[in-house]
């Protein structure tokens, strides 16, 4: 009896040996990869090929060591410096004895693909990358393995999807503002010449320095035009006329001096913008007063070097036409005469309007 319980002692005692030092030769590869006699090394399963369709509803296909991803077709993937994963090589593995928890082999604990992490579970989860690097210039959207960066408004991606650089809405566009585009980081801004102001965020709208008050003399009027104002004499008349209106002088009948000479002159001014598109009528002139059997003719008699075509409209009416673009700062005067004659009467008379035009500097 004691020589069959020292047999057992003895036995024991040796699978117990055994047990600490045998080591086991595992060829079993884990999901995802499969075993490759010629290398003798598990290898990983391209399942975007093996599996037909593998993705649907117009996602592409990622493989990712020991699995695959469906992402948008749009998505950017970011990979890190890793371009290759160790091979999964069976080995010879203690067998545990003494633990009261399996312990898994090296081949079989997973490995995630990136943009994912292993959690205590064995199990790939998800990275948030926005929380855990904050990897954009300015917005971090996370997605499933990945991340996507978006720039605020008036920037735009870099080739490397990461960082933003300025956009220069300046250089894309000479219509960004009516005058002038200042670019700014994250956006423009629009400049008026002297003379205007900003209506809106791109147009410049003249400023009537005139409604400003006493930027004339006493004796003198304002006249606001495009860009800029003018100051002319609240008497226009020289002699021998007399002021009979505030811009209308005759010279009477009685007075010697006036003998072979236009009977009133009328002052009128307009203004222009510079490079106005031609031919264009820009002024009508017209009789006021209206006699039976008289006839009116029009014509220009100074100030006209090409510019301006003087069209008669009716009997009582003419109409000046531009012919030529105008290009400002400038300033003309232009005499438009008016000869009224009636056969009956035996009647004759001139009246001159003289026009004055500005043209302003720009053109608006």
């Amino acid at each position: 009896m004691l020589q069959w319980c020292l047999l057992v002692s003895i036995v024991f005692h040796t699978i117990s040996s055994q047990e600490i030092d045998e080591t086991i030769t595992y060829t079993q590869c884990t999901d995802g990869y499969q075993w490759d006699p010629e290398r003798q090394q598990c290898r990983d399963i391209d399942e975007c090929e093996t599996i037909p369709d593998a993705c649907k509803g117009e996602m592409k296909c990622i493989n990712h060591y020991g699995g695959y991803l469906c992402l948008p077709k749009t998505a950017v993937v970011f990979l890190n410096n890793v371009t290759t994963a160790p091979p999964l090589v069976p080995g010879h593995v203690p067998v545990p004895t003494r633990r009261s928890y399996p312990i898994l082999p090296h081949y079989q604990q997973r490995r995630c693909p990136l943009g994912f992490t292993l959690n205590e579970q064995n199990q790939c989860k998800d990275v948030n990358e926005c929380e855990t690097s904050a990897p954009c210039d300015h917005q971090c959207f996370n997605i499933v393995g990945s991340f996507i960066c978006q720039c605020d408004q008036g920037y735009e991606l870099n080739p490397d999807k990461v960082t933003c650089r300025d956009v220069d809405e300046c250089a894309y566009s000479s219509y960004m503002c009516q005058y002038q585009c200042i670019n700014e980081p994250g956006r423009y801004s629009c400049l008026c010449p002297e003379g205007y102001k900003l209506l809106g965020s791109r147009m410049c709208q003249d400023i009537n320095e005139c409604e400003a008050g006493s930027v004339c003399e006493e004796q003198e009027k304002c006249w606001n035009y495009h860009g800029g104002y003018r100051c002319y004499p609240r008497n226009p008349c020289h002699e021998p006329y007399t002021q009979m209106s505030e811009n209308r002088c005759v010279c009477p009948a009685a007075n010697a001096a006036c003998h072979d000479q236009p009977y009133s002159y009328v002052y009128k001014y307009m203004n222009v913008r510079s490079d106005r598109s031609v031919p264009s009528d820009i002024f009508q002139i017209q009789a006021t007063s209206v006699y039976p059997n008289t006839f009116n003719t029009f014509q220009i008699i100074s100030g006209n070097e090409g510019e301006f075509y003087l069209r008669q409209t009716s009997n009582v009416s003419g109409m000046l036409v531009l012919v030529k673009p105008l290009t400002g700062p400038k300033e003309y005067i232009v005499d438009l005469e008016m000869l009224t004659v009636s056969a009956i009467m035996n009647y004759r008379t001139v009246s001159v309007l003289r026009l004055t035009i500005v043209v302003g500097p720009y053109s608006f």
